[in-house]
């Protein structure tokens, strides 16, 4: 690049902002384009996602449910032998929407943005504190219903509105974007 000696002191601090912003640029979209797999929260997963309405969130849960269901439980797994919550979730998020989130509850508490429970929409993670075992994590559906991976019953549907649920339940987090009806 060339700078003329009559070049104003503004073109050229305009040019000293400019080129580092079209770096960073540069690196990003060349991050996001390798990516197999996105991230939560990400302006880059808002997109990606691509669900213009949560029907599609509902009828990608439900064929994530039709394959999972009945898988029994097992601490540490999440493949067709068994799994635990938290793998349920993580594996779902990844298969349904490519969204890869932590291994852990603990982990998954911590990402998307928290919603109160009267504003629950399909595919918000649910957590609770039960009294058997320190946290739980499951995928709100639809009509007060959630899919989880039930120590007693392996992957089932709950009601997140029955009585033993709704004394445990802990908060819920928004993971998928917002938009939809």
């Amino acid at each position: 690049m060339n700078i003329s000696l009559n070049t104003t002191p503004r073109s050229v601090i305009s040019i000293l902002v400019l080129l580092p912003v079209l770096a960073i640029m540069l690196v990003l979209m060349s991050c996001t384009a390798n990516k197999k797999h996105i991230t939560p929260g990400s302006h880059v997963a808002q997109q990606a996602v691509g669900y213009s309405n949560f029907d599609n969130i509902e009828n990608s849960l439900i064929e994530e449910y039709r394959q999972w269901r009945g898988t029994p439980y097992k601490m540490g797994r999440n493949d067709g032998n068994g799994v635990d919550c938290s793998g349920f979730v993580q594996k779902v998020y990844l298969d349904a929407f490519n969204i890869k989130l932590p291994r852990t509850t603990i982990e998954q508490v911590k990402q998307g943005n928290l919603v109160a429970f009267h504003e629950l929409k399909p595919g918000d993670l649910v957590f609770f504190k039960l009294p058997s075992y320190p946290r739980h994590v499951g995928i709100f559906f639809r009509d007060s219903k959630f899919i989880h991976a039930s120590k007693s019953n392996g992957v089932m549907v709950s009601k997140i509105d029955d009585d033993y649920w709704d004394k445990y339940f802990w908060q819920a987090r928004r993971i998928l974007p917002a938009s939809g009806s």
